[in-house]
């Protein structure tokens, strides 16, 4: 999907059409969940601290998350794809993974399938998706990106070496920023400068990733499209605008993020065994500390006592935080088909 939480709060408020705005807190400490194509124009992107984002854009229009229409509009798009495959993979709210060699249309063109579903998600929710044809995951995911918004990708098998010869390093899923500015200080800037490093040296230069990219830079990807990814874990975080100091107040925050969690899991009837407290220091510091149970945490009153403990026995490690987050895992289905942690960091304004 094309900007999916910003697209949503612009398709359902007109006055906010055509304006740069961000998903997310205006507040000293706020991040940025979204960001329309507006925003990003003036370099507005997820996960950045608000404050910076303002910079970048003064007239940015914040506006506050609503994640059951996201979700509800999520499964609206998610029962379209179910119409024409159930080899479905979500990655998240707003992305999946289709296999359609065989298809319940019975179409023998993936590249109609996509057109077809872009169609119908506009018609039905009047939104718009992005889209990438290929015969891999890896490239369907690189081909998806490059004409979005709105637009579509087919990369064919004749076509892929080339392709991903000429790719900018950047460009290639899985390479982030910092890995793409090391291989850049190499003298490896496009797939063909990478193709010309062994499997051993890419190994050794990058570690398990090297292997990874030896493989995918010749379009070998031969990981199947899974409707069964499983999901790890279930969490929620917040950033509050001041420190805390006080114990007291930092088990009232906990209180309300434990619910949202406990909630989750409560509705997918899905509990965990292990529950991690998650903190972060005026400086940054992150401290996360776990405790296992023999049995699934099936009651608020025994997530946020536990949560509590974690709290209590940890306490003369810091002084002050800045963010405080909750985290089941070790969850009783193994595999769901969301395919997605539940991991939210927003501003203490937007709770």
């Amino acid at each position: 999907m094309d900007a999916f939480y910003a697209s949503i709060e612009q398709r359902d408020n007109p006055e906010l059409r055509g304006k740069p705005i961000a998903v997310g807190g205006s507040g000293q400490r706020g991040v940025v969940a979204a960001a329309s194509y507006e925003a990003r124009r003036y370099g507005v992107r997820s996960a950045m601290p608000s404050k910076t984002a303002l910079r970048l854009c003064p007239n940015l229009i914040f506006v506050k998350h609503r994640f059951p229409v996201y979700t509800e509009v999520s499964k609206q798009i998610r029962s379209i794809f179910h119409e024409y495959t159930d080899l479905v993979e979500p990655l998240s709210l707003d992305e999946a993974y289709l296999d359609v060699t065989e298809n319940k249309k019975d179409i023998t063109s993936a590249m109609q399938i996509a057109i077809d579903i872009r169609r119908r998600i506009f018609e039905e929710t009047q939104l718009t998706a992005s889209a990438g044809v290929s015969f891999n995951k890896f490239l369907a995911k690189v081909a998806s990106d490059i004409n979005k918004p709105n637009g579509m990708k087919t990369i064919l098998p004749e076509e892929a070496i080339e392709f991903l010869e000429k790719l900018p390093v950047e460009k290639f899923h899985g390479i982030g920023k910092v890995t793409a500015e090391r291989m850049k200080k190499m003298g490896i800037r496009t797939g063909a400068d990478l193709k010309k490093l062994s499997e051993i040296e890419l190994a050794q230069r990058f570690g398990k990733a090297g292997r990874h990219y030896f493989r995918i830079v010749r379009a070998e990807d031969n990981r199947p499209v899974n409707p069964n990814r499983i999901r790890k874990s279930i969490g929620a975080e917040r950033t509050f605008s001041e420190d805390i100091r006080s114990t007291e107040e930092m088990k009232a925050r906990l209180t309300g993020i434990s619910e949202v969690v406990f909630n989750y899991m409560n509705k997918n009837e899905n509990f965990g065994r292990t529950v991690t407290l998650k903190l972060k220091t005026p400086e940054f510091k992150i401290l996360t500390r776990s405790k296992t149970f023999g049995s699934e945490v099936r009651s608020l009153e025994a997530l946020q006592t536990a949560i509590f403990e974690l709290l209590e026995n940890n306490r003369e490690e810091f002084e002050a935080v800045r963010l405080l987050g909750v985290t089941v895992s070790n969850l009783e289905k193994e595999h769901i088909g969301e395919g997605m942690q539940l991991e939210f960091e927003f501003g203490e304004e937007d709770q």
